[in-house]
Protein backbone atom coordinates (compact mmCIF):
# COMPACT_ATOMS: atom_id res chain seq x y z
CA UNK A 1 0.00 0.00 0.00
CA UNK A 2 0.88 3.31 -0.90
CA UNK A 3 2.01 6.20 1.70
CA UNK A 4 -1.55 7.65 1.53
CA UNK A 5 -2.94 4.55 2.21
CA UNK A 6 -5.24 4.54 -0.75
CA UNK A 7 -3.78 1.63 -2.80
CA UNK A 8 -1.14 -0.32 -3.94
CA UNK A 9 2.46 0.67 -5.23
CA UNK A 10 2.82 1.70 -8.75
CA UNK A 11 6.29 2.63 -8.25
CA UNK A 12 9.26 -0.32 -9.91
CA UNK A 13 12.58 0.17 -8.55
CA UNK A 14 15.06 0.14 -8.11
CA UNK A 15 14.73 3.89 -7.72
CA UNK A 16 17.62 5.94 -7.93
CA UNK A 17 17.71 9.28 -5.51
CA UNK A 18 21.00 11.23 -6.53
CA UNK A 19 21.45 13.87 -3.81
CA UNK A 20 20.73 13.15 -0.11
CA UNK A 21 19.59 15.95 1.67
CA UNK A 22 15.77 16.73 3.23
CA UNK A 23 14.02 15.69 -0.07
CA UNK A 24 15.92 13.04 -1.46
CA UNK A 25 16.21 10.93 1.63
CA UNK A 26 12.47 12.02 2.11
CA UNK A 27 11.65 10.39 -1.11
CA UNK A 28 13.93 7.33 -0.15
CA UNK A 29 12.41 6.72 2.97
CA UNK A 30 9.45 7.02 1.82
CA UNK A 31 9.50 4.67 -1.04
CA UNK A 32 11.41 2.09 1.08
CA UNK A 33 8.22 1.94 3.48
CA UNK A 34 6.43 1.29 0.34
CA UNK A 35 8.93 -1.72 -0.44
CA UNK A 36 10.91 -0.21 -3.41
CA UNK A 37 14.25 -0.80 -3.41
CA UNK A 38 16.15 2.50 -3.32
CA UNK A 39 19.80 3.30 -4.41
CA UNK A 40 21.37 6.50 -2.92
CA UNK A 41 24.04 8.83 -4.47
CA UNK A 42 25.63 11.99 -3.49
CA UNK A 43 29.25 13.34 -3.74
CA UNK A 44 29.35 13.09 0.16
CA UNK A 45 29.77 9.90 1.21
CA UNK A 46 28.66 11.39 4.61
CA UNK A 47 25.44 12.44 3.51
CA UNK A 48 24.98 8.98 1.83
CA UNK A 49 25.82 7.31 5.01
CA UNK A 50 23.38 8.89 7.23
CA UNK A 51 20.91 8.91 4.72
CA UNK A 52 21.38 5.04 4.53
CA UNK A 53 21.11 5.18 8.63
CA UNK A 54 18.11 6.75 8.71
CA UNK A 55 16.35 4.22 6.39
CA UNK A 56 16.37 5.79 3.25
CA UNK A 57 17.97 2.96 0.98
CA UNK A 58 21.52 1.81 0.33
CA UNK A 59 24.20 3.23 -1.47
CA UNK A 60 24.66 3.22 -5.13
CA UNK A 61 27.61 0.34 -6.38
CA UNK A 62 28.93 -0.20 -9.78
CA UNK A 63 27.61 -3.80 -9.87
CA UNK A 64 23.88 -2.62 -8.85
CA UNK A 65 21.09 -2.76 -11.46
CA UNK A 66 19.75 -0.58 -13.92
CA UNK A 67 17.63 1.76 -12.12
CA UNK A 68 13.72 1.93 -13.48
CA UNK A 69 13.67 5.77 -12.45
CA UNK A 70 15.82 8.23 -11.42
CA UNK A 71 15.01 11.53 -9.01
CA UNK A 72 17.95 13.92 -8.91
CA UNK A 73 17.77 16.17 -5.75
CA UNK A 74 20.37 18.32 -6.69
CA UNK A 75 20.60 22.06 -6.14
CA UNK A 76 18.48 23.73 -8.74
CA UNK A 77 21.77 25.68 -10.05
CA UNK A 78 23.15 22.32 -10.97
CA UNK A 79 20.29 20.55 -11.36
CA UNK A 80 20.21 20.49 -14.99
CA UNK A 81 23.56 19.14 -15.27
CA UNK A 82 23.05 15.98 -12.87
CA UNK A 83 19.92 15.56 -15.07
CA UNK A 84 22.04 15.42 -18.59
CA UNK A 85 24.39 13.11 -16.68
CA UNK A 86 22.06 10.22 -15.32
CA UNK A 87 20.26 10.36 -18.90
CA UNK A 88 23.10 9.47 -20.40
CA UNK A 89 24.12 6.95 -17.88
CA UNK A 90 21.09 5.01 -17.33
CA UNK A 91 19.68 5.21 -21.18
CA UNK A 92 16.48 3.41 -20.01
CA UNK A 93 15.46 5.03 -16.84
CA UNK A 94 12.74 7.75 -16.46
CA UNK A 95 14.14 10.61 -14.62
CA UNK A 96 12.90 13.45 -12.95
CA UNK A 97 14.08 16.53 -10.38
CA UNK A 98 12.51 17.57 -7.63
CA UNK A 99 13.82 21.33 -7.67
CA UNK A 100 11.75 24.24 -7.28
CA UNK A 101 12.55 25.66 -10.32
CA UNK A 102 11.56 24.19 -13.53
CA UNK A 103 11.71 26.96 -16.16
CA UNK A 104 15.90 27.66 -15.48
CA UNK A 105 16.32 23.65 -15.66
CA UNK A 106 14.02 22.78 -18.51
CA UNK A 107 16.12 25.45 -20.30
CA UNK A 108 19.61 24.40 -19.43
CA UNK A 109 18.22 20.60 -20.70
CA UNK A 110 17.23 21.67 -24.12
CA UNK A 111 20.11 23.77 -24.60
CA UNK A 112 21.91 20.80 -23.57
CA UNK A 113 20.48 18.92 -26.72
CA UNK A 114 19.15 16.24 -23.97
CA UNK A 115 16.54 13.42 -24.77
CA UNK A 116 14.08 14.59 -23.37
CA UNK A 117 11.70 11.70 -23.93
CA UNK A 118 12.67 10.39 -20.36
CA UNK A 119 12.62 13.91 -18.53
CA UNK A 120 9.80 14.79 -16.55
CA UNK A 121 10.49 18.03 -13.97
CA UNK A 122 8.37 17.91 -10.98
CA UNK A 123 8.49 19.84 -7.48
CA UNK A 124 6.74 18.55 -4.59
CA UNK A 125 5.31 21.41 -2.61
CA UNK A 126 6.95 20.21 0.96
CA UNK A 127 9.64 21.30 3.08
CA UNK A 128 11.19 22.03 5.90
CA UNK A 129 13.45 24.92 7.72
CA UNK A 130 16.13 21.98 8.90
CA UNK A 131 17.77 20.61 6.33
CA UNK A 132 19.80 17.63 5.56
CA UNK A 133 19.44 13.99 5.70
CA UNK A 134 19.00 13.97 9.64
CA UNK A 135 15.54 16.25 8.85
CA UNK A 136 14.17 14.03 6.85
CA UNK A 137 10.52 12.33 7.14
CA UNK A 138 8.82 9.42 5.03
CA UNK A 139 5.82 11.28 5.55
CA UNK A 140 6.99 14.60 4.26
CA UNK A 141 5.33 15.19 0.98
CA UNK A 142 1.81 13.48 2.30
CA UNK A 143 -1.47 15.53 1.30
CA UNK A 144 1.02 18.19 -0.06
CA UNK A 145 0.28 19.33 -3.74
CA UNK A 146 3.19 17.66 -6.20
CA UNK A 147 3.93 20.05 -9.31
CA UNK A 148 4.32 17.84 -12.47
CA UNK A 149 5.96 19.52 -15.58
CA UNK A 150 5.39 17.98 -18.87
CA UNK A 151 8.31 19.20 -21.37
CA UNK A 152 5.93 18.51 -24.12
CA UNK A 153 8.94 16.35 -25.39
CA UNK A 154 7.85 13.26 -22.63
CA UNK A 155 6.85 9.51 -23.64
CA UNK A 156 3.18 9.27 -21.66
CA UNK A 157 4.53 6.52 -19.87
CA UNK A 158 7.66 8.60 -18.18
CA UNK A 159 4.70 10.91 -17.19
CA UNK A 160 3.19 8.24 -15.42
CA UNK A 161 5.72 7.10 -13.48
CA UNK A 162 6.44 10.04 -12.22
CA UNK A 163 3.14 10.24 -10.91
CA UNK A 164 2.71 7.34 -9.62
CA UNK A 165 5.90 8.11 -7.58
CA UNK A 166 4.17 11.81 -6.30
CA UNK A 167 0.87 9.32 -5.23
CA UNK A 168 3.20 6.59 -3.87
CA UNK A 169 4.45 9.00 -1.64
CA UNK A 170 0.97 10.55 -0.18
CA UNK A 171 0.88 13.67 -2.80
CA UNK A 172 -1.25 14.98 -4.27
CA UNK A 173 -0.30 15.09 -8.16
CA UNK A 174 -0.82 18.56 -10.17
CA UNK A 175 -0.13 19.35 -13.66
CA UNK A 176 1.61 22.69 -14.47
CA UNK A 177 4.30 24.41 -17.56
CA UNK A 178 7.41 25.61 -16.23
CA UNK A 179 6.37 29.07 -16.52
CA UNK A 180 3.16 29.15 -14.47
CA UNK A 181 4.70 26.94 -12.09
CA UNK A 182 7.67 29.61 -11.80
CA UNK A 183 5.62 32.15 -11.25
CA UNK A 184 3.15 30.39 -8.79
CA UNK A 185 5.82 29.55 -6.55
CA UNK A 186 7.16 33.23 -6.25
CA UNK A 187 4.23 34.44 -5.33
CA UNK A 188 3.50 31.95 -2.38
CA UNK A 189 6.87 30.63 -1.61
CA UNK A 190 10.09 32.68 -2.46
CA UNK A 191 8.67 36.30 -1.48
CA UNK A 192 7.39 34.71 1.88
CA UNK A 193 10.71 33.32 2.47
CA UNK A 194 12.62 36.73 1.57
CA UNK A 195 9.86 38.84 3.41
CA UNK A 196 9.94 36.82 6.73
CA UNK A 197 14.11 36.94 6.44
CA UNK A 198 13.66 40.87 5.81
CA UNK A 199 11.75 40.70 8.78
CA UNK A 200 13.97 38.85 11.04
CA UNK A 201 16.73 40.77 9.75
CA UNK A 202 15.84 43.61 11.31
CA UNK A 203 15.76 41.83 14.69
CA UNK A 204 19.25 41.69 14.49
CA UNK A 205 20.11 45.25 16.13
CA UNK A 206 16.83 45.12 18.64
CA UNK A 207 17.47 45.69 22.10
CA UNK A 208 17.26 42.83 24.55
CA UNK A 209 14.27 44.50 26.11
CA UNK A 210 12.36 44.53 22.87
CA UNK A 211 13.00 41.10 21.81
CA UNK A 212 11.96 39.96 25.23
CA UNK A 213 7.99 41.52 24.20
CA UNK A 214 8.14 39.47 21.33
CA UNK A 215 5.06 36.59 21.12
CA UNK A 216 3.84 34.19 18.85
CA UNK A 217 3.03 36.64 16.06
CA UNK A 218 6.86 37.40 15.61
CA UNK A 219 7.26 33.82 15.52
CA UNK A 220 5.12 33.03 13.18
CA UNK A 221 6.04 35.57 10.74
CA UNK A 222 9.92 35.07 10.99
CA UNK A 223 10.05 31.26 11.12
CA UNK A 224 10.98 30.80 7.53
CA UNK A 225 13.82 32.85 8.24
CA UNK A 226 15.78 30.01 9.46
CA UNK A 227 16.27 28.30 6.27
CA UNK A 228 19.20 27.93 4.63
CA UNK A 229 20.82 30.48 2.95
CA UNK A 230 22.82 29.12 0.42
CA UNK A 231 20.48 26.97 -0.81
CA UNK A 232 17.89 29.89 -0.80
CA UNK A 233 20.39 32.02 -2.36
CA UNK A 234 20.46 29.31 -5.64
CA UNK A 235 16.59 29.40 -5.38
CA UNK A 236 16.08 33.15 -6.03
CA UNK A 237 18.69 33.52 -8.39
CA UNK A 238 17.04 31.15 -10.34
CA UNK A 239 14.16 32.29 -10.49
CA UNK A 240 14.95 35.67 -10.60
CA UNK A 241 12.49 37.42 -12.88
CA UNK A 242 9.23 36.06 -11.56
CA UNK A 243 10.58 36.83 -7.87
CA UNK A 244 10.74 40.43 -8.79
CA UNK A 245 8.00 40.68 -10.63
CA UNK A 246 6.29 39.75 -6.96
CA UNK A 247 8.49 41.82 -5.14
CA UNK A 248 7.99 45.16 -7.83
CA UNK A 249 4.45 44.84 -6.79
CA UNK A 250 4.85 44.44 -3.22
CA UNK A 251 7.39 47.60 -3.17
CA UNK A 252 4.78 49.48 -4.76
CA UNK A 253 2.17 48.77 -1.87
CA UNK A 254 4.85 49.22 0.80
CA UNK A 255 5.10 52.65 -0.93
CA UNK A 256 1.12 53.24 -0.25
CA UNK A 257 2.01 52.57 2.86
CA UNK A 258 5.45 54.93 3.35
CA UNK A 259 3.37 57.73 2.28
CA UNK A 260 0.13 57.07 4.49
CA UNK A 261 2.58 56.76 7.69
CA UNK A 262 4.47 60.25 5.95
CA UNK A 263 1.07 61.98 6.49
CA UNK A 264 0.57 60.88 9.72
CA UNK A 265 3.81 61.68 10.98
CA UNK A 266 3.77 65.26 13.55
CA UNK A 267 -0.19 65.87 13.41
CA UNK A 268 -2.02 67.10 16.07
CA UNK A 269 -5.28 64.50 15.81
CA UNK A 270 -6.54 62.40 13.57
CA UNK A 271 -8.27 65.43 12.27
CA UNK A 272 -5.44 66.87 10.94
CA UNK A 273 -4.37 63.81 8.78
CA UNK A 274 -4.13 64.40 5.19
CA UNK A 275 -7.72 63.11 3.25
CA UNK A 276 -7.04 59.90 2.31
CA UNK A 277 -4.34 58.67 4.28
CA UNK A 278 -5.94 56.82 6.63
CA UNK A 279 -8.25 54.52 4.54
CA UNK A 280 -5.22 54.16 2.28
CA UNK A 281 -3.94 52.37 5.00
CA UNK A 282 -7.28 50.53 5.90
CA UNK A 283 -7.58 49.54 2.60
CA UNK A 284 -4.20 47.90 2.49
CA UNK A 285 -5.12 45.93 5.85
CA UNK A 286 -8.35 44.86 4.10
CA UNK A 287 -6.55 43.77 1.42
CA UNK A 288 -4.62 41.27 3.60
CA UNK A 289 -7.53 40.18 4.94
CA UNK A 290 -8.91 39.34 1.55
CA UNK A 291 -5.86 37.47 0.53
CA UNK A 292 -5.47 35.19 3.68
CA UNK A 293 -9.41 34.01 3.00
CA UNK A 294 -8.09 32.88 -0.30
CA UNK A 295 -5.84 30.79 0.93
CA UNK A 296 -7.09 27.36 0.84
CA UNK A 297 -8.03 25.60 4.60
CA UNK A 298 -7.05 22.35 5.60
CA UNK A 299 -9.80 20.15 3.76
CA UNK A 300 -9.65 22.37 0.65
CA UNK A 301 -10.86 25.10 -0.52
CA UNK A 302 -11.98 28.05 1.14
CA UNK A 303 -11.03 28.36 4.84
CA UNK A 304 -13.63 27.68 7.10
CA UNK A 305 -13.68 29.87 10.19
CA UNK A 306 -13.12 28.36 13.45
CA UNK A 307 -13.29 29.35 17.45
CA UNK A 308 -10.48 29.75 19.30
CA UNK A 309 -10.43 28.13 22.77
CA UNK A 310 -7.15 29.76 24.97
CA UNK A 311 -5.64 27.37 27.73
CA UNK A 312 -2.87 27.77 29.45
CA UNK A 313 -0.89 25.33 29.89
CA UNK A 314 2.21 24.62 32.57
CA UNK A 315 5.35 24.20 30.86
CA UNK A 316 5.70 20.86 32.42
CA UNK A 317 6.40 17.40 30.83
CA UNK A 318 2.58 15.96 29.95
CA UNK A 319 0.92 18.87 30.25
CA UNK A 320 -0.50 19.42 26.88
CA UNK A 321 -0.95 15.78 25.96
CA UNK A 322 -3.30 15.97 29.14
CA UNK A 323 -4.96 19.07 27.38
CA UNK A 324 -5.44 17.05 24.05
CA UNK A 325 -6.89 13.93 25.75
CA UNK A 326 -9.33 15.87 27.90
CA UNK A 327 -10.26 17.60 24.73
CA UNK A 328 -10.87 14.21 22.90
CA UNK A 329 -12.66 13.53 26.22
CA UNK A 330 -15.43 16.14 25.71
CA UNK A 331 -15.89 14.52 22.07
CA UNK A 332 -14.97 18.15 20.49
CA UNK A 333 -12.65 17.94 17.17
CA UNK A 334 -9.24 19.98 17.43
CA UNK A 335 -9.70 21.53 14.10
CA UNK A 336 -6.08 22.94 14.72
CA UNK A 337 -3.52 23.63 17.53
CA UNK A 338 -0.86 26.47 17.90
CA UNK A 339 1.32 26.42 20.82
CA UNK A 340 2.08 30.39 22.24
CA UNK A 341 5.14 30.83 24.44
CA UNK A 342 5.63 33.00 26.88
CA UNK A 343 9.16 34.29 27.14
CA UNK A 344 10.63 33.70 30.88
CA UNK A 345 7.31 32.12 31.64
CA UNK A 346 6.42 28.48 33.08
CA UNK A 347 3.46 28.24 31.01
CA UNK A 348 2.19 28.65 27.32
CA UNK A 349 -1.17 29.15 25.84
CA UNK A 350 -2.53 26.52 23.62
CA UNK A 351 -4.85 28.21 21.08
CA UNK A 352 -7.35 25.11 20.46
CA UNK A 353 -9.36 25.91 17.21
CA UNK A 354 -12.65 24.09 16.99
CA UNK A 355 -16.16 24.47 14.98
CA UNK A 356 -17.73 27.60 16.45
CA UNK A 357 -20.72 25.97 17.78
CA UNK A 358 -18.53 23.98 19.98
CA UNK A 359 -16.39 26.50 21.66
CA UNK A 360 -18.93 27.02 24.67
CA UNK A 361 -19.11 24.07 25.66
CA UNK A 362 -15.64 23.06 24.77
CA UNK A 363 -14.74 26.02 27.22
CA UNK A 364 -17.51 25.13 29.79
CA UNK A 365 -15.75 21.59 30.07
CA UNK A 366 -12.18 22.59 30.38
CA UNK A 367 -12.67 24.89 33.06
CA UNK A 368 -14.80 22.42 34.90
CA UNK A 369 -12.08 20.14 34.89
CA UNK A 370 -9.15 22.67 36.34
CA UNK A 371 -8.04 24.37 33.31
CA UNK A 372 -7.41 28.02 32.89
CA UNK A 373 -9.35 29.90 29.51
CA UNK A 374 -8.12 32.66 28.83
CA UNK A 375 -11.09 34.69 27.64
Amino acid sequence: MNQAGVGPVATTGPVRVVGTGLLGTSVGMGLVRCGVEVLLADPSRTAVALARDVGAGRPAGPDDPEPVLVVVAAPPDVTAEVVVAELAAHPTAVVTDVASIKGDVLARLRASGADLRRYVGSHPMAGRERTGPAAALPDLFLGRPWVIVDPGDADPAAVLAVRNLAVDLGAVPVSMDADAHDQAVALVSHVPQLAATLVAARLRDAAPEALELAGQGLRDVTRLAASDPSLWTSILAANSAAVRTVLVALRDDLDVVLTALAAADAVTGPETIATGALSDLASTLVAGNDGVERVPGKHGGRQRRYAEVCVLVPDTPGSLAALLTQVGEVGVNLEDLVIEHAAGRPVGIANVSVLPEAAGRLTAELGARGWTVVQ
